[in-house]
């Protein structure tokens, strides 16, 4: 059965996003309670996120159609992971808020997307990319 790329994309990354939003959220009621997680199993926790998100994502789309390629499933796991980005620059002024506020700093003014950020940022999701549908084709 075959399924549009771009249902796909629009799946991994919601789902992507919202466990991103999740784990956001968990960040800030960890930073709360202090030291309620170990420092880093937050962060693997979201490196294992986004990079099961496009191996998710690459392995459906190679999976889903005998005609789509490496190049296919690497364009459908970039984009999932930057739905996936664009969530958590979303929540980027709230983390960064909760964070002044527990320190008690004030808080950024001017924390804005500058398109140097950006660029680097899809880089970043090409990266993620390559390696989900590396991971989906050595897995597939």
């Amino acid at each position: 059965m075959r399924v549009d790329p771009l249902v796909d994309i629009a799946v991994f990354g919601i789902a992507g996003a919202v466990l991103l939003a999740a784990l956001t959220g968990l960040l800030l009621v960890a930073a709360r309670r202090s030291a309620a997680l170990p420092k880093g199993a937050l962060g693997a926790a979201c490196a294992v996120l986004l990079l099961a998100v496009p191996a998710l994502a690459a392995g459906r789309t190679l999976g889903g159609d005998p005609a789509a390629g490496w190049g296919q499933a690497f364009l459908v796991a970039s984009a999932a992971v930057v739905v996936v980005y664009a969530a958590g620059m979303a929540l980027l002024p709230l983390v960064a808020r909760q964070a002044a506020a527990g320190r008690g700093v004030a808080v950024p003014r001017g924390l804005r997307l500058t398109p140097a950020a950006a660029g680097g940022g899809l880089l970043v999701c090409a990266a993620l990319g390559a390696a989900g549908t590396g991971i989906a084709l050595l897995l597939g």
